[in-house]
């Protein structure tokens, strides 16, 4: 479902299985937040994520034909509820990470694999393959609130999160760069975890302290950190 690798001071998160949907099911969710946690008890200053999949999908966001299986309408939701909420961790431990993170998205992302990208510090992704789309207004469904406040926190245009939420606009690379998303696109598999780990090795030589970065991500999505329940930690600054 998931693998986690360390090269040197990096962690190398990726979206594994013979499914390359990498659906947002209960057991990838907690084979996420498992992995999150574990980079979390043993990163040092110098420490990055990167998380990355393969496949041509980076995410297509939560298992809904496992919550159809459940055979009934009410049992249906119960298990989509139980997903919303599960990610809502996996947000939340993203936005607690003592490091800078970054998504690579080398194909689409929907929904909530949406969400799972745009939950990290930095977004690159594929220009030929990579697609941005929230496909809720078009199933007609509502997005949950730690949604729509990752949107309005992570997406500085009015008009793009319009377009984005109520448009079900499928954003591909360049338009994705326009519209402020993500920070940059290439045009191969190679260049792309190329540039990830170039990006993830100039982060990482800064070496800041992680408590400090950590309290500063919080301060820049304070609401975020609220609807996820992400706690604030109040800290001196390490060097005084």
């Amino acid at each position: 479902m998931c693998t986690l690798e360390q090269r040197s001071n990096i962690f190398i998160l990726t979206l594994t299985g013979n499914d390359d949907e990498h659906r947002l099911s209960p057991t990838l969710i907690a084979a996420i937040l498992s992995a999150l946690r574990q980079i979390k008890s043993v990163a040092t200053s110098g420490s990055v994520l990167i998380t990355n999949s393969q496949g041509r999908f980076f995410s297509n966001g939560l298992d809904l034909p496992w919550a159809l299986a459940a055979g009934c309408r009410l049992k249906a939701l119960a298990r989509l509820t139980q997903m919303v909420e599960s990610l809502r961790h996996v947000v939340a431990e993203l936005v607690s990470l003592p490091i800078p993170t970054i998504a690579v998205v080398q194909g689409h992302a929907a929904a909530a694999g949406f969400v799972l990208a745009l939950s990290h510090d930095y977004m690159l992704m594929r220009e030929d393959r990579g697609v941005l789309y929230m496909s809720e207004i078009d199933l007609g469904g509502c997005l949950p609130d730690y949604f729509t406040v990752l949107f309005r926190a992570k997406i500085g245009s009015g008009l793009a999160r319009r377009d984005v939420v109520l448009g079900g606009r499928k954003v591909r690379g360049r338009e994705a760069v326009e519209m402020g998303i993500v920070d940059g696109v290439w045009g191969c598999e190679q260049s792309l975890r190329e540039a990830s780990m170039e990006l993830a090795e100039r982060l990482g030589s800064r070496k800041w302290d992680g408590k400090a970065y950590e309290k500063m991500r919080k301060g820049l999505y304070p609401k975020l950190c609220i609807v996820v329940g992400a706690v604030e930690d109040r800290i001196l600054p390490a060097k005084l």
